[in-house]
């Protein structure tokens, strides 16, 4: 591993430190490095505070050092002002020896800009080190600008025989230790959606328990809103989204969204991507996640197997022949992950 990667890798580390907290902005990093060692890192905490550039910076205690310094950040400074003035023109002006950059910023607000600033600046620009990681870390960012839509996570838990339930009535398929699992996975992601049969029989809350973090944005496929209006996904612990087909407008913490029924899966995804939703897990039912699985409509899936449970009779599992890409085992649950390619 060269110098530039081993701090672009500490780079990584520290964005994902605010992984759920920085919506609509990117996760990013950023060290900086004199004479070998590091003298200031930070992170992007949350939209509207200050970018990892500008946090490494305040952290630096001899500000002398500066213009004999490399800069590493895990993403391409910003160059337009949004709620912070932009991160090239700092570095600019505080005259940085050079600046090593790990993945370029497609979004076209920045889209080479920010590396351009630097460069007519007089200041040595190199990108590309471990982009593949950088690339990774912001998943969610790139689909969501490049694609137009969320990034989903297809989600579900099914029995040794294949089925999610006993009898269509709400089971226990997974442990302890694969629900941890699962709430950090909420905590990590922007939004969790299910369909109408779900929060019928399930009352699922969908909020984060049995760890930190923020609570996902509430995503309800409901056409004829048949769900009680006193069901928890409609309480206050998190905002809601009704996608419907009868009624549009806010009512407290719900917004209300009109769509048609029929081939719905687009309108879906233009109403996620004008609320901003960046990443998405789709946890609901059999009927919600065969459509996306039938559309090839999703990026990551995971499949919770519990190898000891049979239940003979049930909602069976949706039928998804895909080759895993790892697997981990949590006890007597198999859990395999797959990436659409």
């Amino acid at each position: 591993m060269t110098n530039d990667e081993f701090y672009i890798k500490r780079c990584i580390e520290l964005a994902r430190k605010a992984l759920g907290k920085t919506y609509p902005n990117p996760l990013v990093g950023s060290v900086i490095v004199h004479n070998g060692e590091i003298i200031g890192e930070g992170y992007h905490h949350k939209a509207g505070e200050n970018h990892a550039e500008i946090n490494a910076i305040n952290s630096v205690k001899n500000k002398e050092l500066i213009p004999e310094s490399t800069i590493y950040v895990s993403l391409e400074p910003c160059a337009h002002y949004g709620k912070t003035p932009p991160c090239a023109l700092k570095i600019k002006e505080l005259g940085f020896k050079k600046v090593v950059i790990g993945a370029m910023d497609s979004h076209d607000k920045v889209n080479g800009k920010g590396k351009k600033i630097i460069q007519d600046a007089g200041i040595e620009a190199v990108s590309g080190i471990l982009e593949g990681e950088c690339l990774e870390l912001n998943k969610r960012f790139f689909t969501y600008h490049e694609k137009k839509r969320p990034y989903i996570i297809l989600k579900w838990a099914e029995s040794a025989d294949g089925f999610l339930d006993k009898d269509f009535k709400p089971t226990a398929v997974s442990n302890v230790l694969v629900n941890q699992f699962v709430h950090q996975l909420r905590a990590d992601e922007h939004a969790i959606l299910v369909g109408t049969q779900t929060a019928l029989n399930d009352n699922p809350a969908l909020t984060v328990r049995n760890t930190e973090g923020i609570n996902p944005v509430r995503v309800l496929i409901d056409f004829d809103l048949k769900v009680p209006v006193d069901f928890r996904i409609y309480n206050n612990e998190a905002g809601t989204l009704v996608l419907n087909s009868i009624k549009e407008g806010t009512e407290g913490s719900i917004q209300f969204i009109r769509i048609k029924k029929e081939n719905f899966l687009p309108e879906l995804m233009e109403a996620l991507y004008k609320q901003q939703i960046q990443s998405i897990i789709i946890e609901g039912g059999r009927f919600t996640l065969q459509q996306f699985i039938d559309a090839k409509l999703w990026d990551e899936a995971i499949v919770i197997k519990n190898n000891t449970l049979k239940l003979e009779n049930g909602t069976k599992a949706p039928q998804f022949n895909y080759p895993a890409g790892k697997t981990e085992q949590f006890r007597d649950n198999l859990i395999s992950f797959f990436k659409l390619k």
